[in-house]
């Protein structure tokens, strides 16, 4: 009888030279949930723990190339998305989306501005960004200032705004919405599905390495989904997953934020052999 075949999830984001975000962050996250990875590269970042000095745009017609060559052969289980920084590549991602098999799963973080302050979405693709894309995926991930910007919202609106910011980017098409806690007094993510909300709560570890969680939080939920998880109990499994490698982060790399260390978390907590398991 021979074995079942890996999960394969598809990272559709930019590179980080200093390894600590981005596609880096994507493969050591699937790698520790179970799953093989691929990537479509849609910019190339030179990037370290303190700033973001240069990027360098893919092609719209290299990133569809990249993603047909994964499609075509290895195939696709679910999907992570993340930088995609002008307009022109995320209408090339939307098309990308268009050609995977119906029903795969789409998780979507929407990167705009990285660990070091640098802005990674023009601004004038945040439109874009919740025309083309939001409305094809399965869960969208954004952290409370994405939140924010997504629902045009400015001003802190108190003890229920990511509730209610939870409800608002739903509206903007995804299936389901996580807005997560590391921007929020009470490190709690909150989960909609268009009828229930569900808190997530989990520890804060302020003293730990956060470079790249956001990246490790979207593609652990993606893993998860591959693997025939819920969304919920995916989100419940990225949650985790995100604190421990931030608790776990390597603070003496660089002089800026450090990277989170999500390889460790995989090995410690064995969550290659749990699928589906919050």
């Amino acid at each position: 009888m021979s074995p079942p075949s890996l999960p394969v999830c598809l990272s559709i984001a930019g590179s980080d030279s200093g390894g600590g975000a981005g596609i880096q962050a994507d493969l050591k996250a699937f790698a520790a949930a179970g799953v093989h990875g691929t990537t479509a590269i849609t910019a190339i970042t030179a990037q370290n723990t303190v700033e973001v000095s240069a990027v360098e745009p893919v092609s719209p017609a290299m990133i569809l190339a990249q993603v047909r060559a994964v499609a075509s052969d290895l195939g696709v289980d679910a999907v992570k998305i993340g930088m995609l920084g002008d307009a022109a590549t995320i209408e090339a991602v939307a098309r990308a989306l268009d050609e995977l098999p119906a029903g795969t799963p789409v998780v979507v973080d929407p990167v705009m501005v990285a660990e070091s302050g640098a802005r990674l979405l023009d601004a004038s693709a945040q439109m874009a960004l919740a025309r083309e894309i939001l409305p094809r995926a399965t869960v969208v991930t954004p952290n409370l200032p994405e939140a924010r910007v997504l629902a045009r919202r400015e001003a802190d609106e108190g003890p229920g705004e990511a509730e209610a910011l939870a409800r608002a980017v739903h509206r903007l098409g995804s299936t389901h919405v996580v807005i997560t806690g590391g921007h929020r007094d009470e490190a709690t993510d909150v989960h909609f599905d268009g009828l229930t909300v569900t808190l997530i709560p989990g520890p804060r570890h302020a003293d730990g390495a956060a470079h790249g969680s956001g990246c490790t939080h979207s593609s652990t939920l993606a893993a998860h989904l591959a693997r025939g998880a819920t969304p919920l109990a995916a989100a419940h499994a990225a949650r985790a997953a995100a604190a421990e490698a931030v608790r776990s982060g390597l603070r003496g790399l660089g002089a800026g934020a450090g990277p989170v260390n999500v390889l460790e978390v995989g090995a410690a907590t064995g969550q290659r052999n749990t699928p589906g398991l919050p």
